[in-house]
This record gives C-alpha cells, sequence and structure tokens, in this order.
C-alpha cells in the first residue's frame, strides 16, 4: 500500500532580482510546482533596478527545498523560501544571497529556528573556551549573515518608511 506524500505550505519571498530574470524564476519556479506561475512584482528600493515578489505556495513536502535548489543558480538574486511544518517533516528555511551563498536552517512551529544537536556540539568543540568563537560559530548556524543582509530587503516597500545606513553593491 502507497503512503500519501504529506502536503506543505510555504511562501518564496524574492527579495530582489534583476528585471531580466524575473520571467525565469517565474518558470523555475512554475517547473517545480508543475503549473505555471505569475508574480506580482514591485520595484524593490533598496537596489534601482531591480524587482521583488511574495508568493505563497502548497505543494508535497520538500519542495521548500526543491525551489531553493531551482533559484540559486542565478547569482543576482536574493530569495528566501519558507516551508511550514507538517505532521511528519519539519519546517525548513532557505536563504540566498549573492556574497553568501544559501543557507538552510529547521524552523520549528513557530517558524522559529532549531540549532540541532550535532551542530550545537561542533561549535562549542571548534570554539572551546573561546566565547567569542562561540558566538561566532552560533551566529553562524543561525544564520545571521544570511538575516543581516535580507533585512533591508524585507522592510523596504512603499509602505515602510526605510533608512538607508550605507548603500549595497550589487
Amino acid at each position: 500500500m502507497a503512503t500519501a506524500t504529506a502536503k506543505a505550505r510555504g511562501v518564496l519571498f524574492v527579495h530582489s532580482s534583476p528585471r531580466a530574470l524575473c520571467p525565469h524564476l517565474e518558470w523555475a519556479t512554475g517547473r517545480v510546482l508543475g503549473r505555471a506561475v505569475n508574480f506580482d512584482w514591485t520595484e524593490q528600493p533598496v537596489l534601482p533596478g531591480t524587482q521583488r515578489t511574495e508568493f505563497y505556495w502548497e505543494a508535497d513536502a520538500g519542495t521548500g527545498a526543491a525551489l531553493a535548489s531551482a533559484l540559486r543558480g542565478w547569482e543576482d538574486v536574493r530569495f528566501e523560501v519558507t516551508q511550514d511544518p507538517t505532521a511528519q517533516t519539519d519546517g525548513a528555511r532557505y536563504l540566498h544571497t549573492p556574497a553568501l551563498g544559501i543557507h538552510y536552517a529547521q524552523t520549528d512551529t513557530a517558524g522559529n529556528v532549531v540549532v540541532p544537536e550535532d551542530r550545537m556540539r561542533y561549535a562549542m568543540e571548534v570554539a572551546g573556551a573561546d566565547p567569542v568563537a562561540l558566538h561566532r560559530e552560533l551566529r553562524l548556524a543561525l544564520g545571521q549573515a544570511w538575516d543581516d543582509e535580507l533585512e533591508p530587503f524585507r522592510h523596504a516597500s512603499d509602505d515602510t518608511p526605510v533608512i538607508w545606513l550605507h548603500t549595497f553593491a550589487g
């Protein structure tokens, strides 16, 4: 007897994409989902000449990973894919920036990043008695560098005032 695949849902956030790549990102997403998709693109004020979108999806568990894999080939794109946990699977969060590449994190039912025991033990082993090194390893495990780079892009919209402390060089 075959078992049913768990259904999952999540969100694809394209935080910045060059305008010319937007149709390609729709095509890649549609290919993963098995249907054509059309995103509602808006200007990304953080990086002039780029677009942003949010797309809610529902598909088989594991689709979050497939979406992240399909989109990571475009280096000029900043994106985030979330997949909510199901009764059979953990949640997931995939972050991508041109400078840092991709970061994966397991998430709980509230969307918090969960750092597995083995990763914590590795951080303690690498850091030894050095608290600064432990802090660095835990920030890495949590994906802090990715969050730091993506945060201005997440909040830059017509409805959200943004104070720029520096500019991003593509």
